[in-house]
């Protein structure tokens, strides 16, 4: 059996720590991957995953501590109504150029919950009700607001906001048709999908 493919996440929070982890997930038994995930960061923000991930890189290439290098690793930070080619930058900024290579970015836009009412034929299937969403807002919580209030509508009991039907939305959802949705998906979804295919295939 093939080694698990080692992918570590830098994101901000717990509700991009969960999609993320999701589509890596989904995406790596699309192509029988075995994946091992490690959220290396995954609280405090924006601020702190660009902090950090600069920290984690020199660690890794001193082989400080248990840190070795992943097969792909994903970083992940709102745009937060910035233009989405700066949010990207301030990433691929960040990044040694030994580890380019392995890195897919993703930056939703404006912010993760979107990504979650992406495909709302899926939503409706697995929480229950369309969500109502506007096609690009930048007011900071309204999207945030929006799942909530969706699984609530539904008659669940919203203990993380939404954020815990992560798995089964991804699992569910047309990527394909979240990606023709959200431009910010579609980036990540061709930024990760070639590196996991090609660890696939050297595999």
């Amino acid at each position: 059996m093939a080694r698990a493919m080692i992918v570590d996440l830098f994101v901000e929070d717990q509700a991009h720590e969960q999609f993320v982890s999701a589509v890596v997930r989904r995406l790596a038994k699309d192509n029988n991957v075995p994946v091992e995930m490690h959220a290396r960061c995954a609280r405090g923000g924006h601020g702190r995953v660009i902090s950090e991930l600069g920290l984690y890189q020199r660690g890794t290439e001193q082989g400080l501590g248990l840190l070795a290098r992943p097969d792909i690793l994903v970083v992940a930070i709102d745009a937060n109504c910035k233009r989405l080619p700066a949010a990207r930058r301030e990433i691929l900024g960040s990044l040694q150029e030994s580890f380019k290579p392995l890195t897919a970015i993703a930056c939703p836009d404006p912010h993760v919950e979107r990504w979650y009412v992406a495909d709302p034929a899926s939503f409706k299937t697995v929480v229950g009700v369309a969500p109502r969403c506007a096609r690009r807002k930048c007011e900071r919580r309204y999207y945030k607001k929006m799942l909530s209030e969706a699984v609530t509508q539904a008659g669940h009991v919203s203990t993380l906001g939404g954020i815990e039907f992560a798995a089964e939305l991804v699992e569910a959802m047309d990527l394909d048709r979240a990606a023709q949705s959200d431009r910010s998906l579609k980036d990540f979804l061709d930024d990760i999908k070639p590196r996991l295919k090609l660890w696939a295939n050297a595999g």
